[in-house]
Formats: C-alpha cells, structure tokens, sequence
C-alpha cells in the first residue's frame, strides 16, 4: 500500500494534494523506498533516512520549485529525488545514466542549487531570496543545512551577513543529527548538543502558554521574557539570536505533525520584515532502518547490501587500498618521529586516519569542515617545528586553495598535503572529481608535487614529502593498489627525479600517477606492432627531471605524455612547457581528461573513452609515430627514416 501511495506522486504538487494525515504512511514508503533502492546500488543511506520527514514537510508546506529549496551537499536529498519526478530510473543512482548522488542544478528544476560541498546552502539560498525580493516576487528560499555543514567557516559567514540584510524571506532549517560523515567535533557542535529535547520544549512552551493565560497584561509581558531568558540558557536560541535570526526549536525532526505545524508557522513569519528565521530540528541519521542507526558511519555510504541483516558482502581485494597503505604509512613515520602530526577535515576515516587518531591522539586534530582552517592551522604548527600533515580528497582541498597559497607556499612552510581521490572518483561525479590538483598546485611557487606509480612508491613518496624541508604534496587515486610487494624500509627519494622504466628509441611515453603502468603494458603492445617506446615514470610534476624528459625526446623524436588529470594546465602541459623552455620542439601528443565536466559512471570505461587505458595509449603511440616524417606506415614494420 505504501508504494502504492508513492505511485501517485510525480512532483511536489501532488504531495500536496494528500491530506497531513497521509503523510506519515509517504514517509514510511520513502524510506522503504530508499532501503530497497540503495540496497541494490549502493549510495548515502544514513543521511538521506534521517532527513526524510523534513524533505516531506518542506514540500509540502512551501511552494516548491516557486519557493527555493536548497539542500546542502546532498547526501540528505534521496527522499528529494524521489519526491520530484526521479523516482523511475532511481535503481541506477551513481551510475551512467542515473540520477547523481547529489544535487545538481540541470537533473531538475527542484534542484535549485548543484551540492557535492558542504556549507553552500545558506549562502546560495541568501543570495536566491535577494534575488526574489528584488524581482519583487512573493517567494522564499529555504537552506536545509546538516549540524556538521554549520562547522564550514562559509555557512557561519552566511548566517552573519543574512541576519545584517535582516533578510526577510530566508529560512535556515538546522538539521541536528549530531553528526556529518562522522560524529561533530568542535566547540559548535558541542554547544547544540546542549539543548533541550523537542519534547521537552514543546512542554516548556505549553505550561508558558497556561501559566500566561489568566495573567494581567504588564505580568504576561514579565512571564514572557522570563520564558524568553530561560529558554536561551536551555537552547542554542540565543547563538541564532546573536546573529540575528529569529529561532524556532528544538522541534524533532521526526514528527511530522509537528514539523507541519512549525514550518507552517515559519512560513508565516516570513515576508514581515523581522529578518531571517532559523528552525533547529532534531534527527537521527540513519532513522527507521536499524542497521543504520545503529552504526551511522558505516552506513552513510554504503556498497550494495542486504535488506533484512544490513551485511555488506565485500569482494577480496586482489590488492589493499591506496588510502589504507598512506594510513599505515603515516602511522609507521610518526611512530619513528614525534614531529609528525596530522590533520583532517572531517574525513578521518575517508583519509584512512582514523587509526593514526587511535594511536597517537595527542597528535591528530580533526577540524571539522573546515579545509581552510585545516591548511593554516597547518601552516602555524610548521612554524614550530611541527611536520604537519594534512589529509585531503582532491576536490574539497580547492576549498583551501588561498591557504594554500598564501599561508604555505609564500611562506615556504614545512607542510604536507596528502592528497587523496586523485583523478576519477566513480560514483561520486562531477562535483567530486579529483582532476584539477596538478593545475592548482603546480602553479604556486617553492611547492614539491608528486605521483606514485603504485603503492609501494607511495610510501617512499611520503617519507620523500615529510622529510623535504618545505611545502610538498602527494597526489594518489581512489581505489586499490597494484598488489605490488612492500619494500620494508621506507626511503625518501632524489627530488625532482624520475626513472626510465623501458628503453626504445621510437616514441617516449612520459607518464605520471596512475597511468605508469598502463604505458607500460602500452609498449609491450607498441613493440608487437615493431614500434620501440621508452616509457618513463616521471614521478615529480614539480620540479620535473627536466634533463631525462629532454634526452629522451631528443633522442626518440616523438614524446606522448599520460595523466589522469584534466589536459589545461596538467602535467603534460607541464612537459611542454619545460621543453619549450630549453628550446626543445618535438612531436607531441597529450593524453589527459578533456575540457568537460566528467558526470557519475565506472572510471575504468571512463578512462578507456578518454583514450588513458593501455589500449588507448598504445594507438595515440601509433597515431604519433605513423605521423612522424619518413615513417612506413605498415603493420608490424617499425619506423624509418629518422
């Protein structure tokens, strides 16, 4: 009956035509929904059930897509998605030709504000409810923020200039699951866990309310600021208050009545010109599906699973993970050299720092969502002799790129940025692709940037990035290493030099990352076709081995450069650049991402499209060298002439 029920809605609209009554059974089928569907492709489960009544009551209260609804990062958005018209073809969530697991602004007219970071939702919905106000359009925008995207130092400088506009038409709904991917750290997130209980509020109000009733006036007005001063010193009002909201909460997050009846009237205190109003609600991530609530984190992003006992059945891994063998790596450096520190932003068990933090506390910090502060908290550590390190997805450290710029590598200080989920992410999409860093980074003075060719040359590059007296970073990708054996003695390497893999005298095929080892099986294929390539696994993009790339494009007459990254600004550019700078002009092909945004989908067949597998590497080397002047173009013949 209850997905009977979800029949019947294709857009908010309908929702609204169902009486309040029915709505709890909606819920129900929502997060029955979300279970089976998840369950079988896997995806953000927790936050997406501890939001579910909310989602239910914000559509149905405002006039969604009219009123702008803007979710933050959009784990919390599933019961969004099947709400708003996504409901058919939601199996395929993540994948090619599925929705995207979070929100973005060309999926649908309802997703209003695209959302793979956290802490936007405030500012983006402040500057749509300007906008609507200027345009004189009777609408508002509504920010549905998670406790642990209020850490992002960007949502707090939101609440500041909303509450200086005294914007009248904005509505910030707090949604306190005392959580973001893992439990809130942080002063903040402390001060909302002391709170009342939405029960105990919704008490406090209603004996407020009949003690007032037979009060003269003047004693009411007493009675009222009384209520007022006490209800600040028991809720986290007076904050909001201080920032110019006006508060409504605690109210649970889960009783749709009561949500109703406090949107409602949110809604009508909107437009009168008090300023912005901020409803606090009380969730619990994972809600109605046990499992879930019960372990929150392992089940915020799940892998397909069963229903009934929430077992993830994971297939072995012919190799472990990048992000484990960084984990024990650090963990082995630090245990040996009690300078070493290290720093996350909210990710600690995404950056495989969770075992450094049971192991050595006193030398973990996790700051919450906060990458810039991560970066210049990093940077003051150096100053004192610290070598901190801190550990973060490609993707959220642009968010501390001036940081990074200003606070590190102006200063020349001894930091280390481990810079995990480089290149393709998969699922995850466009909002979480790691294929910027290289551009990013490369670019910024007295700053060490470096791949490894597999997990074994991570560890060597991590001490290499620890050890070097200044700013350093260490690109690796998501997913598992190449099975190669572990060296037991970690070693830094030479800066700034790489290794020639494989002698030709055809083509060099100059790789980086990821992508030395499909170059390398790449010229096995080159050399049955009687093409002779050196591959040479660059190691560093700052400094580049300048001398060994030169000799050997000098020497084989065609150079092929190979990265998983985006081609403007990348390695390959790098090269270029370099080469031209020594007065050096060879045909050249670059092998990168394209200028496009890369959606949700397997990064393997990704990468084949992309022409940066083994097989496409290997024609792009053909292509260059049956191009070169004097080349005979047939089959099995290698090249002359030269």
């Amino acid at each position: 009956m209850n997905q009977n029920l979800l029949d019947s809605i294709h857009t908010p609209a309908d929702l609204r035509q169902l009486p309040a009554a029915a709505l709890p059974a909606v819920a129900v089928a929502l997060r029955e929904e979300i279970v089976a569907q998840v369950a079988r492709s896997g995806g953000h489960l927790a936050s997406s059930l501890g939001a579910v009544e909310l989602l239910v009551a914000l559509h149905y209260v405002f006039d969604t897509p009219r009123d702008r609804l803007v979710l933050d990062v959009g784990h919390q958005g599933y019961a969004h998605k099947l709400l708003t018209g996504r409901r058919e073809g939601f199996a395929r969530i993540g994948q090619e030709g599925g929705p995207a697991k979070f929100l973005r602004r060309g999926e649908s007219p309802f997703d209003t504000f695209g959302a793979g970071h956290a802490g936007t939702s405030i500012s983006a919905a402040l500057g749509m409810a300007r906008g609507l106000q200027a345009a004189g359009e009777n609408a508002c925008a509504i920010a549905l923020i998670g406790d642990g995207g209020l850490t992002a130092g960007m949502a707090l400088e939101a609440l500041n200039h909303a509450g200086h506009l005294r914007q009248p038409n904005l509505l910030v709904v707090l949604n306190d699951n005392a959580m973001s991917i893992e439990p809130n750290v942080g002063a903040l997130g402390a001060f909302l866990s002391r709170k009342l209980s939405a029960p105990s509020a919704r008490r406090l109000r209603r004996l407020a309310k009949d003690v007032l009733a037979p009060l003269p006036q003047p004693l009411q007005e007493l009675a009222r600021r009384a209520e007022q001063s006490a209800k600040a010193l028991l809720t986290p009002g007076a904050l909001f208050d201080a920032f110019g909201f006006r508060y409504i909460g605690p109210v649970s997050g889960h009783d749709l009545p009561a949500l109703l009846e406090t949107l409602t009237n949110a809604r009508g205190m909107l437009g009168n010109g008090e300023g912005p109003v901020l409803v606090h609600a009380l969730t619990r991530k994972g809600a109605g599906y046990a499992p879930a609530e019960q372990d929150p984190l392992k089940y915020h992003g799940v892998t397909p699973f069963d229903v009934v006992t929430g077992h993830m059945p994971k297939p072995a891994a012919p190799a472990p993970s990048y992000t484990a063998v960084f984990a024990d790596t650090v963990l082995e450096l630090a245990q040996a050299d009690e300078r070493i520190v290290a720093i996350t932003a909210a990710m600690a068990g995404g950056t495989g720092l969770s075992r450094f933090a049971e192991v050595l506390p006193q030398r973990f910090f996790d700051v919450g969502i906060a990458e810039q502060h991560a970066v210049t908290f990093a940077a003051g550590l150096a100053t004192t002799g610290r070598k901190p390190l801190v550990a973060i997805y490609s993707t959220f450290l642009q968010r501390g790129y001036d940081q990074v710029a200003h606070d590190v590598c102006l200063q020349n200080l001894d930091v280390t940025l481990a810079v995990d989920r480089a290149g393709l992410v998969g699922a995850d999409g466009a909002t979480h692709q790691g294929l910027y860093d290289i551009a990013y980074l490369r670019c910024l003075p007295n700053i060490t940037l470096m791949a490894p060719k597999d997990e074994n040359e991570l560890r060597h590059m991590l001490r290499t990035a620890i050890e070097h007296p200044g700013p350093a970073a260490l690109r690796y990708p998501r997913g598992n290493g190449l099975g190669v054996p572990l060296d037991a003695d970690i070693r830094a390497l030479p800066i700034g030099r790489g290794e020639l893999l494989r002698d030709g005298e055809d083509l060099a095929i100059v790789a980086l990352g990821s992508r030395v080892a499909p170059a390398l099986e790449a010229a096995q294929r080159l050399a049955e076709a009687g093409i002779s390539a050196a591959v040479f696994n660059a190691r560093f993009v700052k400094p580049l081995d300048l001398p060994a790339i030169a000799q050997l494009a000098r020497r084989c007459g065609a150079l092929l450069t190979v990265e998983e990254h985006a081609l403007a600004g990348g390695f390959g550019s790098a090269v270029l650049e370099a080469l031209a700078g020594e007065g050096i002009s060879v045909p050249a092909r670059l092998l990168a991402v394209p200028d496009r945004l890369v959606e949700h989908g397997d990064p393997a067949a990704q990468l084949a499209e992309f022409g940066l597998d083994a097989a496409g590497i290997a024609a792009a080397g053909r292509a260059l060298v049956s191009s070169l002047p004097g080349c005979i173009a047939t089959p099995n013949l290698r090249t002359a002439g030269r």
